[in-house]
């Protein structure tokens, strides 16, 4: 999916469902319908709606990229040169360690998250950032620890009461 594509505004039943899934991932319709006292159907209509709507993110969101060995976690600022940010993002998408590109207001035009296995491998990572066409400097902030992981299910409880 991507980012700028506006999603489908979610239902009570869709944060129940997503809350429900957020507790057992392997939850299958039927033990869905069961759990939420809803009809089959409904949570099978409902959950190919998210499918479809983009609403729904792919699987290896979830994994920790420390479990495949990189350990250290960094946001990099980058600013571009006017006209060419197409270009830049092709590039960052095809670098395996740049996680997360946001477009951004401020110092700088992008945000990227990247992870490397150790000190001299974000050095390297920094390195190849630094070099792709279009990029006129970076700055980047080791990330120390992470004090608040990504969450969703905040939002979802207020929707689902």
């Amino acid at each position: 999916m991507r980012e700028d594509v506006p999603v489908r505004r979610l239902d009570t039943i869709d944060a129940r469902i997503l809350l429900a899934l957020d507790e057992d991932p392997r939850a299958t319709v039927l033990g869905l319908s069961r759990l939420l006292g809803l009809a089959r159907g409904t949570v099978q209509a409902h959950l190919e709606r998210l499918e479809s709507d983009g609403v729904l993110h792919r699987f290896s969101r979830r994994l920790a990229p420390a479990a495949l060995g990189f350990s250290v976690s960094a946001f990099v600022m980058v600013e571009i040169h006017q006209g060419q940010q197409e270009d830049t993002l092709r590039a960052l998408r095809e670098t395996p360690e740049v996680l997360e590109v946001h477009g951004i207001t401020g110092d700088g035009d992008l945000m990227c998250r990247v992870v490397a296995r150790d000190a001299d491998d974000l050095y390297r990572v920094g390195q190849d950032v630094l070099s792709i066409p279009g990029v006129v400097r970076t700055r980047t902030s080791l990330a120390m620890r992470e004090l608040v992981p990504y969450r969703i299910d905040p939002l979802l409880s207020e929707l689902a009461d």
